[in-house]
């Protein structure tokens, strides 16, 4: 029987929700997108949709270059609006908006955030109470996606943002690969080869022995790397699973099994389309010259798999080249989800019947919805009857399978309940504990202890027992 594990929300998937504008890679801005960036401004670029007359306007600030296209579609439905679009740098939104709420703006109307961002701004008061009349959010709790609602509530349970994508998680393999090496390429059998960290491990050995490597990198498995909560009760909790995870990392890396191709470098997107350099653990694949001398030597390797969100989808698409149709997606060894932008309406904004407005139209509106789902190409959406109805669609680039009911059924476990506010610097200290431990920096009970000092030291209030 597969046994799978609910796991929390991965942080170590921020740089991947950076990397690919909040969930829809370059799907995002792949039609009717504009940017006016500066010199001053390098890490914002601006866009106006709708006419420069028109009698309303509305300033969105996202992290997503998506919502320009949403704000484009809207204007064209709505002819008397304008709509402002800002995208900010994941890195600079939560100062940007701080400084902005802080100083009391009435824009920006529409303001987002990442789900690891989320909690402290709605601390903060910075979005307004969508339960409250006009709004009256929850007459819409039985269309959106559980854990996507659950999201888009604070501490007290007050919706407070509604997200228009789902970002569960999967993995990406190749199904010609699977086929000579496996004997087959269904989803349900290659998802035995990862339902756990032990399997993992013998698939990659596998894989290896026949000439191929299972990951690129050996942090793909970043967003199935925990059961529970990283903080219960005000106390730091290490599970077996965790510890798990941190030894097959190490087998990985050390028992060359992975390409050693940093994830989100060239060479990790090339590898998505075929035979990539072989390379060792030395070789910095940032450096253009080492990785020339690299691929000099003429030795080359596949890789078989990666993890990703259903963000992937697009990202993997824009990447396969000729391998397109000879993908597919499967199940990991835990549920997990990265990344998805939050919408919701700033609590100081002057016009915030229009914002509503706004937010309905790029999360609750089926018809909008349905026109994302084809504008994206492939990314999955929050909005149930949109998922029912697309459930038995088939992508093409992955052989045919039936993306929208498998990320579905992929988001039906997710547990929100185990994310907490301390997730993203404990995840990447934990990932920093790996690396010295694969490395031979350090032997994994000193790097163990250090993570705990980097915790105590990071987030003092939390009771440690080492």
């Amino acid at each position: 029987m597969r046994m799978k594990r609910a796991a929390a929300f991965t942080l170590a998937g921020l740089m991947a929700v950076s990397m690919t504008a909040c969930g829809s890679g370059n799907g995002g801005s792949a039609k009717g997108s504009t940017s006016d960036s500066t010199e001053e401004t390098k890490n914002e670029a601006a866009a106006t949709a709708g006419k420069k007359n028109a009698s309303e306007k509305l300033v969105v600030w996202t992290l997503a270059d998506d919502l320009k296209q949403f704000a484009e579609r809207y204007c064209e439905k709505n002819p008397d609006v304008q709509i402002e679009t800002v995208t900010i740098a994941p890195a600079d939104y939560p100062t940007k908006i701080q400084t902005a709420m802080r100083g009391k703006q009435t824009t920006p109307d529409i303001i987002v955030g990442e789900p690891q961002m989320l909690e402290d701004m709605y601390e903060a008061g910075y979005f307004e109470d969508l339960d409250q009349e006009p709004y009256n959010a929850q007459d819409y709790a039985d269309k959106i996606v559980d854990y996507v609602w659950d999201v888009g509530k604070d501490a007290d349970g007050v919706q407070r943002a509604i997200s228009y994508q789902i970002t569960p998680c999967g993995v990406f393999y190749r199904r010609d690969i699977a086929e000579k090496v496996f004997g087959t390429d269904d989803p349900e059998e290659i998802g035995k080869l990862f339902q756990d960290y032990d399997t993992i491990l013998s698939t990659g050995e596998t894989l290896r022995d026949a000439g191929y490597k299972i990951f690129a990198s050996d942090m793909e498995m970043t967003y199935f790397s925990g059961d529970s909560a990283w903080v219960e009760d005000g106390k730091l909790k290490i599970d077996q699973a965790r510890m798990d995870y941190l030894d097959s990392c190490v087998k990985l890396y050390q028992n060359d099994m992975t390409a050693y191709v940093a994830q989100w470098s060239t060479t990790w997107y090339q590898a998505m389309g075929g035979s990539v350099p072989v390379i060792d653990k030395e070789t910095n694949v940032w450096d253009e010259t080492e990785m020339e001398e690299a691929a000099e030597n003429g030795k080359t390797t596949e890789i078989f798999a990666y993890g990703l969100p259903a963000w992937g989808v697009v990202t993997m698409r824009d990447h396969v080249g000729d391998l397109s149709g000879k993908w597919g997606v499967c199940a990991g060894p835990a549920y997990g989800f990265s990344g998805g932008t939050y919408i919701g309406i700033s609590a100081l904004s002057e016009k915030k019947e229009l914002a509503w407005d706004f937010l309905k139209f790029c999360t609750l509106t089926e018809e909008t919805l349905d026109w994302w789902i084809e504008a994206s190409q492939g990314d999955v959406v929050s909005y149930l009857p949109c998922l029912e109805k697309h459930k038995e669609d088939e992508n093409t680039v992955y052989g045919g399978e039936k993306l929208y009911q498998f990320f579905l059924e992929q988001a039906e476990g997710i547990d929100y309940s185990k994310v907490t506010k301390y997730d993203k610097k404990i995840n990447d200290a934990w990932a920093a504990a790996i690396d010295s431990i694969k490395t031979g920096e350090n032997s994994k009970e000193d790097a163990v202890d250090e993570f705990y000092d980097v915790v105590a030291s990071t987030y003092p209030e939390i009771e440690i027992q080492r």
